[in-house]
């Protein structure tokens, strides 16, 4: 399987926090999965704790870079096919980074990994 990380799922799966449910932690910790780190998930974590609406236990450039090392994460860019697809999106997310990581999974063919009530609106495969 292809998962997305969402930023929460992101951020509480490098935690080990409670959070994040057991089935969605059997997906991530399976060798036989592919797992996908958003740009658009760093850009947010980075905007957040600059703005001070999130902080972090470090430096977010080194929280990232080393999670995606130590877990094996594919980065996945973000393409001009990614962005324009958003246009085609019905307007039920305002959050553009939430936005931006449905129309991956669409152009991708990738589950995300997500609580998000508002991303499963969308029809997008989703696992929590």
């Amino acid at each position: 399987m292809k998962l997305l990380l969402d930023t929460h799922a992101f951020l509480w799966w490098i935690a080990d926090d409670a959070h994040l449910p057991d089935s969605a932690r059997t997906l991530l910790a399976d060798d036989g999965n592919e797992v996908f780190l958003s740009v658009a998930v760093a850009w947010e974590i980075l905007i957040k704790t600059a703005l001070g609406r999130m902080s972090v236990s470090r430096s977010v450039e080194s929280l990232i870079r080393d999670a995606v090392l130590d877990n094996q994460f594919l980065v996945l860019p973000i393409q001009l096919n990614h962005t324009l697809a958003v246009a085609e999106l019905p307007p039920i997310h305002q959050d553009p980074f939430d936005r931006i990581l449905v129309s991956q999974a669409i152009c991708e063919e990738l589950v995300i990994v997500t609580r998000d009530a508002l991303i499963r609106d969308y029809g997008v495969p989703t696992a929590w």
